[in-house]
């Protein structure tokens, strides 16, 4: 039911948001500045999907795992390519809601679905993921709408960390799914002028009293600087959170932890919960 309703309101808001979350990828996107240069591959094993991953896979680490909405719910697997090339690129195996290019509406049930296929994929000794996918760490994450999917699932016990770019909950209804979250939260806001401003400010104050969450707010409007190589500051600071949440990198984690963290001193402004 907490599901079926929270579609509904996906629906709604999808068409109203389309004509505010319009990145275009840059002309000149690397392959990430990571050390796995990264694409994005299909399979059809996952429909409606895109997968990101590092060409060659790495042999040194196992890849955690992380499911992206698109913003407008939008199923376009490309049209966030940039920032997530960049999370492949430093270890990740990135799975979009969405075929290359493609068009209509996603669920959230499509991020489930990435993860379940991930995990499947890693237990199978002729997948080429087998045995090197870290499935013990596990990201949602979302921009705009895609944010509201991948609150309906931040429940699931096997994720990790959420992740909300330029992303709040809108209605009073759907706040009830604050109480279910498990996992360290961050939110990766546009400021003031981000349309999604005030809703995730309103989820700040109602998360659960001993949730681990970060609140960080740069100056950039809903289009974050997605369309930027690499996706900008947002992929900078999207890696470190990865790398501090899914990997337990010492160095990541002073990004966001304590009074002096490394955006404390930088142009964002930030609220802590938890994270000492």
């Amino acid at each position: 039911m907490k599901r079926l309703m929270s579609r509904v309101l996906v629906a709604a808001t999808a068409l109203s948001l389309a004509a505010l979350v319009a990145p275009t990828t840059a002309a000149a996107q690397t392959g990430g500045t990571g050390p796995y240069p990264a694409s994005y591959d299909t399979t059809l094993t996952l429909p409606d999907h895109t997968v990101y991953r590092p060409d060659t896979l790495p042999t040194d680490e196992k890849m955690p795992i992380v499911a992206w909405g698109n913003g407008a719910c939008r199923a376009d697997g490309t049209w966030f390519e940039n920032i997530l090339t960049e999370f492949a690129s430093h270890g990740y195996l990135v799975i979009a809601n969405g075929e290359p290019g493609g068009s209509g509406s996603t669920d959230a049930d499509m991020l489930i679905d990435a993860v379940d296929w991930a995990i499947e994929r890693n237990s199978r000794p002729w997948s080429d993921y087998y045995g090197k996918l870290d499935t013990d760490n596990i990201a949602v994450m979302g921009q705009s709408c895609g944010g509201l999917e991948t609150m309906e699932v931040a429940d699931d016990p096997r994720i990790t960390t959420t992740v909300m770019w330029n992303s709040g909950l809108m209605s009073s209804w759907d706040k009830r799914l604050l109480d279910d979250l498990h996992a360290p939260i961050a939110y990766f806001i546009g400021g003031p002028e981000d349309i999604a401003y005030d809703n995730a400010m309103d989820d700040w104050s109602r998360l659960p009293a001993d949730l681990p969450a970060f609140m960080g707010n740069l100056d950039v409007g809903h289009y974050g600087t997605f369309e930027e190589p690499n996706g900008g500051e947002f992929g900078r600071v999207g890696v470190e959170w990865l790398d501090w949440q899914l990997k337990g990198d010492p160095d990541a984690r002073v990004q966001f932890a304590g009074p002096n963290c490394g955006l404390c001193q930088t142009e964002w402004d930030v609220q802590q919960k938890n994270l000492s």
